[in-house]
């Protein structure tokens, strides 16, 4: 299996923006979906966002929709997280997945080690 590797975290001020990105070194994910998910401290991982890579339709938790943005470069195998309006509660471990999708609940496995982002007010 090839293993994500997320980039883009850091420290950003409440209503700033990052974005994130994924590849799987250079190499397809061989999946077809990929979604993003976040683990903040004390608390249990959950979905944030999917997309179906061959068409990049995308599928977000509530607390996503209108702030953050999926999409894909297909022909480079890179998946990112455009997060814009950040608050604290975003403050969490980000991490890419191979995603699939169950009775409308998203479920994500073959984890990278994540990318750390922090919200600062």
């Amino acid at each position: 299996q090839v293993q994500p590797v997320e980039s883009g975290g850091g420290l950003v001020q409440v209503g700033g923006s990052l974005r994130l990105s994924c590849t799987a070194s250079g190499r397809s994910f061989e999946s077809n979906a990929m979604g993003w998910f976040r683990q903040a401290p004390e608390k249990e991982r959950e979905f944030v966002a999917a997309l179906w890579w061959s068409d990049g339709a995308p599928y977000y938790e509530d607390f996503a929709k209108g702030r953050f943005t999926i999409s894909r470069d297909a022909a480079k195998n890179i998946l990112f997280l455009d997060m814009n309006n950040l608050k604290p509660e975003d403050t969490a471990v980000y991490y890419c997945a191979r995603a699939s999708v169950s009775r409308g609940i998203w479920t994500g496995d073959n984890w990278g080690q994540g990318t750390r982002v922090t919200v600062s007010s």
